[in-house]
């Protein structure tokens, strides 16, 4: 049975790596791989001699001498196996949940048009100063409402600065790396560092502490080298402001901001799960937009039919914007994950690991993998594979591999695939021009780390 859901984990990994070219969207054969493997882990329950205590993570001694149905009060397989997958849905649960809810904050800003505000702090018609604003707003931005968003955010606002597309994906590219770099430093900014994050692997200020200077390092490397490029020594002319925002929309960016930041606090200081400090801060900004939004219809002349409020609620229109798909895709492929770690193949994989090759090396080749596999299933997986305590230097290393490494092809990172989409990039073009950059950044940052963890923080 084993060997089963391994192939049936193989091919459904296989699928989503080549999501493009097969034409399928990932979240299929992430939910249909979940599906089958908790299958069959159910249909071979009673011949199965190994499982893996996740609570306590060891594997269970005697497992094959239990009965599959309970008997007189005994513990049974199938008792393990009901616990096991409700404790791995919760977990998992907990994590969608906070996505949606920092999602559908960025929805509301985003409704009120509130990261136009950042545009005014742009003041520039040199390419190589652009660069910097671009680079340090992805850096700092990315690590508030994570690095997709951020991505989208300041690729949005390029557009209205650098008119030419041929210029502009110079900017789209750097940007790429920027926002991965300050994702990787941030318990928010990147979904992989959330899932340390929330599993407890790493504590906040301990991630911040470690990650942030190897972050920036990873993001100065490559800004530095092109500011001397000749795409960015040049000037550009930007077109004359549109009179599009909204009177509401700082105050809205900076409360939206406020109440992601305020979720690590949260969580400190009540011991509560993320997702919990996240709903609070959902609700106080819902609250704000709807008071904010009741109040510019009442003063609305129009006449307009109204159909119970719902068409101009800005939190029905965030919700409706809400990327389902990509949480479909989180619960398959965390779930598969789960699946294999019940089985003790994630477990035993690792310390096969540990046996062959230095567990730094595995974590930098583990982030140069994440540029072609996809980076959730690879820390989803080596959360199962080390038995580490909270706060370990591999778990931070783990985080700033992960979210670092899939800048180098913009097929790595949610915040690449977005920029790819949005600028119409080539494959071969960012290889050829970017990707370079973003492996020297990589490497620098990771050394960074390496001397820190060496030399400095022992």
């Amino acid at each position: 049975m084993e060997i089963a859901i391994v192939v049936i984990f193989i091919l459904g990994y296989l699928a989503i790596t080549l999501e493009h070219s097969i034409k399928i969207d990932k979240l299929v054969p992430a939910l249909l791989m979940m599906a089958l493997v908790w299958a069959c882990i159910a249909l071979g329950l009673a011949d199965l001699t190994n499982w893996f205590d996740s609570d306590h993570h060891m594997m269970l001694k005697n497992f094959a001498d239990l009965p599959l149905h309970s008997e007189h009060h005994q513990e049974s397989k199938m008792e393990w196996f009901e616990s096991t997958l409700l404790h791995h849905f919760g977990m998992t649960c907990e994590i969608l949940i906070f996505l949606i809810g920092a999602m559908t904050i960025v929805e509301i800003i985003d409704h009120f048009n509130g990261f136009s505000t950042i545009k005014r702090f742009i003041h520039t018609n040199k390419k190589s100063k652009l660069l910097w604003i671009m680079c340090i707003l992805a850096f700092i931005l990315s690590a508030i409402i994570d690095n997709l968003t951020a991505t989208i955010v300041l690729i949005t606002i390029l557009r209205k600065l650098v008119i030419d597309n041929k210029e502009r994906i110079w900017f789209a590219g750097m940007i790429i790396i920027a926002a991965n770099a300050g994702g990787a430093w941030s318990p928010i900014g990147d979904v992989t560092t959330t899932m340390l994050w929330m599993g407890e692997k790493v504590s906040t200020l301990e991630l911040i502490k470690l990650l942030v200077a190897p972050s920036l390092v990873c993001m100065l490397v490559p800004t530095i080298i092109a500011s001397f490029l000749k795409p960015f020594r040049s000037t550009f002319e930007a077109p004359k402001d549109e009179a599009d925002e909204n009177e509401k929309g700082p105050l809205m960016l900076y409360l939206g901001l406020s109440a992601i930041i305020f979720v690590p606090i949260f969580k400190t200081v009540t011991h509560l799960p993320p997702y919990m400090g996240m709903m609070l801060s959902l609700s106080v900004v819902t609250l704000v937009a709807e008071v904010i939004n009741f109040r510019q219809v009442k003063l609305s002349s129009s006449n307009e039919e109204n159909d119970g409020g719902h068409s101009s609620s800005p939190v029905f229109k965030a919700l409706s914007k809400i990327e389902m798909p990509s949480i479909l895709f989180f619960l398959g492929i965390l779930m598969t994950v789960a699946g294999l770690e019940s089985l003790g193949i994630i477990f035993n994989l690792g310390k096969d690991v540990q046996e062959v090759m230095h567990i730094d090396l595995f974590v930098i080749l583990l982030g140069a993998g994440s540029a072609i596999i996809d980076n959730v299933p690879l820390v989803a997986a080596s959360m199962g594979m080390f038995d580490l305590p909270l706060d370990n230097m591999t778990w931070h290393f783990i985080a700033y591999a992960a979210g670092t490494g899939g800048s180098m092809l913009i097929i790595g990172s949610a915040a690449g695939v977005v920029a790819m989409g949005m600028e119409k990039i080539s494959f071969f073009w960012y290889f050829r021009n970017i990707a370079w950059l973003a492996l020297l950044g990589y490497l620098t940052g990771a050394g960074s780390f390496l001397l820190l963890q060496t030399y400095l923080l022992t």
